[in-house]
């Protein structure tokens, strides 16, 4: 028994020199009367001493006990002494006690107990239980003897047991609640912290997890955990590497090694592995989800042997289960994430193939009043949704008639200014003393005739949206204020020097060629850019000639309410002839011709004279301002030339009276005389 702990009364010195008992020796320094008192009162502390003591010579054997280690170890007296001191040890360590004794004796020296020299020592019944012992050699006249004074620690160990039961218990519960709401995405770095959990708890150095591949039935190495010192597993599949070990966590065996020799023979595989990388103990637990093995924990030690008793496997076999639960529940979520992942891949495809559909259905029903599905027009009216949603000027090109100031409307109805009106000017139609007073506003006695304040256009658009039309008619000495209203958003009243600060989006119209006009000098470089930021062109009529048809039935649907007219039918010879026409006038002319057609016809099929069929071809086209002033004269007629009024040509035009007698005078048109 020569594992040293626990201190001892009188073991301060490191050598004891005594007599064996029965030796009397005077001592002047206790003041006892004789030798007789002192060898009674040893004998009495040797027997009644709570633990047991043994004394042995330099041969090991056993020259005299007291009654505890009778107590302790179930021999008698009689049958210890002179018996070696190894018979109260287990078998196993008999040999390594034996060379621990030996090297002991060639130095003997005082060790206390607690000393960290905990052994097991052996019942007469072949119990084992722990020891705490105290070595004390004492010289006498035959030799040194030696005096062990062995401790039951039973109780001592039962509470560190408990102490690591309970530390085991507190980790174990911690762990169930983590797992219990723990994201799919943080499944793996919870079970890795769960891992140095459970190494921590159970006093191990090393934990693994291994998941079963259910297509090809190898063992996968997904999660691991070693502590600083300690080598990680480093394989990434088990494969043919521990064939023992692979089946049993197949067929759902536990598999306990409290130490390499603890294997059977056909481990012979794992057993050399343990020992080439210095493993004393290790754990394989399988784990199951739905009755099923898809895996298996592993820990083991490094450091020292541990006993796995039924409790403590059961236990990590809990916390296998958690681990299991939660791969499940990950796995489960990544494959409902690829179902997913198809379902959109399909949508997106469906959507790829149905885009074309879609965008008809889109321009059909949110442009209700642009007519037609033309690629051409489609073109115009994406161009009109990409720019409705920011403040950016937009410039409308292309032919008189061709609906620019509808294509204006619709964008206006797109944007975040819709709930307030939008403003609209045409800048052919006022004479150049007006339209900068129309456009900035003026103050009272601003010029001859200005007899009241007038706020100008700019001022109603804030917040909303103005449309500039036929800008390329706006005077040179105009231009540059709308430039600064452009730029800053700042303009003066005529008559005031007051600035006037608005918020206004700018949409310009023009029929003419821009550009053509910058290099003639009659429009700024500088305002030209600034308005040619998002450029629509508008397409003439002509080029979406299969428009037509739906534009006729559009026209004729919305003037025959107005008229009281109910249009059952077109004419198949009118329809081709309009679809053969070259329409120089565009919709506007489409639309007069219509409506000069519906006037002075009847019945429920309509039928129309188109000018000048003939020249309809590229080749005999006629100028546009010929078959402008051809059109306007032809209503005038017709309204007896009234412009204004409820039935002037203006109405009949859809035209303010204004803008009509502006197109007169520029045209050269004059009432007869």
């Amino acid at each position: 028994m020569a594992s040293p702990a626990c201190p001892s009364p009188g073991s301060e010195r490191s050598r004891v020199s005594a007599d064996p008992p029965g030796t009397v020796q005077p001592d002047s320094e206790y003041g006892f009367a004789n030798r007789g008192n002192l060898q009674e009162i040893y004998a009495t502390l040797f027997e009644k001493a709570p633990d047991a003591i043994i004394a042995t010579d330099q041969k090991g054997r056993i020259i005299q006990v007291n009654g505890e280690t009778e107590r302790r170890f179930g021999y008698t007296r009689e049958e210890l002494i002179g018996q070696s001191i190894e018979t109260l040890v287990p078998e196993r360590f008999r040999g390594d006690h034996l060379r621990h004794r030996h090297n002991y004796q060639e130095a003997p020296l005082f060790r206390p107990m607690n000393s960290g020299y905990e052994t097991l020592a052996l019942h007469k019944d072949g119990s084992e239980f722990p020891v705490d012992i105290c070595l004390n050699p004492v010289q006498t006249e035959d030799g040194v003897l030696f005096y062990s004074t062995v401790r039951d620690t039973s109780e001592c160990a039962a509470a560190e047991q408990l102490a690591k039961r309970l530390k085991f218990e507190q980790a174990l519960a911690g762990l169930s609640a983590k797992f219990i709401d723990v994201p799919p995405d943080r499944v793996d770095q919870e079970i890795n912290y769960g891992l140095q959990i459970l190494t921590e708890a159970v006093g191990t150095d090393r934990a693994t997890i291994g998941k079963i591949d259910p297509e090809t039935g190898d063992i996968l190495i997904t999660h691991a955990w070693a502590q600083p010192g300690f080598p990680p597993f480093g394989e990434r599949y088990l494969k043919g590497l521990f064939p023992w070990l692979e089946e049993r966590i197949k067929k759902g065996n536990v598999s306990i090694a409290g130490k390499p020799s603890d294997l059977p023979p056909e481990a012979s595989c794992e057993r050399e592995y343990m020992i080439s990388i210095g493993e004393k103990s290790s754990l394989v637990v399988p784990f199951r989800v739905a009755g099923q093995v898809i895996g298996g924990i592993q820990t083991s030690s490094f450091r020292e042997q541990i006993h796995w008793d039924d409790a403590l496997v059961s236990r990590i076999q809990d916390v296998a289960d958690i681990f299991a639960n939660a791969l499940s529940r990950k796995q489960a979520d990544e494959e409902l994430q690829k179902a997913l992942a198809q379902v959109r891949e399909l949508k997106e495809k469906l959507e790829k193939e149905n885009l074309y559909l879609r965008e008809e259905i889109k321009l059909e029903y949110s442009h209700r009043e642009v007519v037609g599905s033309s690629p051409v027009i489609r073109t115009v009216l994406k161009k009109a949704e990409q720019v409705a949603s920011t403040d950016s000027a937009v410039l409308l090109l292309g032919e008189t008639g061709t609906g620019k100031e509808l294509i204006a409307r619709t964008i206006h109805e797109m944007s975040r200014r819709k709930d307030r009106p939008m403003v609209r000017i045409n800048c052919a139609a006022l004479p150049a003393t007006l339209i900068e007073s129309e456009l900035f506003g003026r103050e009272k006695g601003a010029y001859t005739g200005a007899l009241a304040r007038e706020i100008g256009r700019f001022e109603i658009a804030d917040k909303s949206t103005i449309f500039l039309d036929e800008i390329g008619e706006l005077p040179l000495e105009l231009q540059s204020k709308l430039l600064r209203v452009l730029q800053e958003g700042e303009f003066e009243r005529l008559g005031s020097a007051k600035t006037l600060r608005v918020d206004v989006r700018i949409i310009a119209a023009s029929n003419r060629d821009l550009k053509t006009s910058v290099k003639e000098g009659k429009f700024r470089e500088d305002l030209f850019y600034r308005l040619n930021v998002f450029p629509i062109v508008i397409p003439p009529l002509r080029e979406r000639r299969e428009d037509i048809p739906a534009l006729v039935w559009h026209i004729l649907k919305d003037l025959g309410k107005r008229m009281g007219r109910n249009v059952e039918g077109v004419h198949a010879t009118t329809m081709r002839e309009f679809q053969k026409y070259s329409w120089p006038g565009n919709v506007r002319e489409l639309r007069n011709v219509i409506e000069r057609n519906l006037i002075t016809s009847s019945g429920p099929v309509f039928r129309a004279e188109l000018p000048d069929t003939e020249s309809s071809g590229n080749g005999g086209m006629r100028r546009l301002d010929e078959v402008e002033t051809e059109y306007l004269r032809n209503v005038l007629q017709m309204t007896h030339w009234r412009v204004r009024g409820r039935t002037g040509a203006a109405e009949v035009l859809g035209l303010k009276p204004t803008t009509l007698e502006a197109r007169m005078k520029k045209l050269g048109i004059h009432r007869p005389a």
